[in-house]
């Protein structure tokens, strides 16, 4: 644990997924916890403020006193009246906010390979917002990790899912662009950390082992004991199917940009990997628990909230 004087920290989703976890990080080395959120929920040891992009001069109150923001905000994909682009424009009205603020510094959780040039929206997105932080008056440290698992992840957790539900699952293409997950409490404590450094960084945060998809497929499902038939189609058939899907759970399962991304490989590093958790010997621990619920995007994010408040 890093030993720290009692301050102020500002989390953007402190109920969310990494967010709760860095939350739960900084409470256990004695830190005051605000959360900028929409989905306010008595957690004893959080204080909670309103995530409201449209009103910057209460962002900076809320802010006010506080150390480091820590930031997980972003959108998975477009919904509703809000897209990647939007949601750059409401990162750069919290950085501002944090100025005013007179915030020192911005652990931010953005991904990996970002890049201007990107033809992705969400990963140009990302790209944008870094750029954004490294012009601002924060210190900063930027996390970049490619999957996040754990037991409230939603990718994992579904793979597991549809493998014990259906008598096949569909893998786009070949199947061999690759995955570095990273367990959330890793990243966490690797946040944490970062904040408490004082030195500029870009870190690409991924886990000890690296999967092609396909492997990683047969090996949640070899350990939920699923029959499921894997088969490979087209990324088209692939986008098709869970768009039908999608429709019987009312979800979104999985975008056409998903599937591009993940088959550029985009989701791995060429750096040595900072987390230490073993995907394998998570899922194994876990295995009577994960896949057992459908974990729903829209139900986690949007039906409570604008699509503008979610949070990772």
């Amino acid at each position: 644990m890093y030993q720290a004087e009692t301050k102020l920290s500002v989390i953007t989703g402190a109920f969310g997924f990494t967010g709760s976890y860095i939350a739960r990080n900084l409470i256990a080395v004695g830190e005051r916890v605000c959360t900028l959120t929409n989905h306010p929920r008595d957690n004893a040891g959080i204080e909670a403020a309103p995530l409201d992009f449209g009103n910057p001069d209460q962002l900076a109150r809320s802010m006010a006193g506080a150390t480091v923001l820590y930031n997980t905000y972003w959108v998975r994909f477009a919904h509703g009246n809000v897209d990647h682009a939007e949601a750059v424009e409401n990162s750069r009205r919290l950085i501002r906010a944090a100025e005013e603020a007179r915030v020192e510094r911005i652990v931010h959780v953005s991904i990996t390979n970002p890049s201007l040039a990107s033809p992705l929206p969400y990963f140009k997105g990302k790209a944008e917002v870094e750029q954004i932080i490294q012009s601002s008056k924060l210190s900063y440290a930027i996390l970049r990790p490619a999957v996040v698992f754990g037991q409230e992840d939603i990718l994992i957790n579904n793979i597991a899912w549809l493998l014990r539900r259906f008598p096949i699952f569909a893998i786009p293409g070949k199947g061999d662009y690759k995955l570095q997950p990273i367990f959330v409490e890793d990243l966490a404590e690797l946040a944490v950390k970062a904040g408490h450094e004082k030195q500029n960084m870009v870190l690409d945060a991924v886990g000890p082992e690296t999967y092609a998809y396909a492997r990683l497929v047969q090996l949640i499902r070899g350990v939920v004991g699923s029959r499921s038939w894997i088969v490979h189609f087209s990324p088209r058939t692939v986008v098709l199917a869970s768009k039908l899907l999608g429709a019987l759970v009312n979800d979104v399962i999985l975008t056409p940009d998903e599937v591009k991304g993940l088959m550029a490989d985009l989701l791995i590093s060429k750096d040595p990997a900072l987390g230490k958790t073993s995907l394998r010997a998570w899922l194994e621990a876990n295995v009577t628990t994960i896949g057992t619920t459908y974990s729903s995007e829209l139900a986690r994010h949007y039906r409570r909230k604008k699509a503008s408040q979610q949070i990772n």
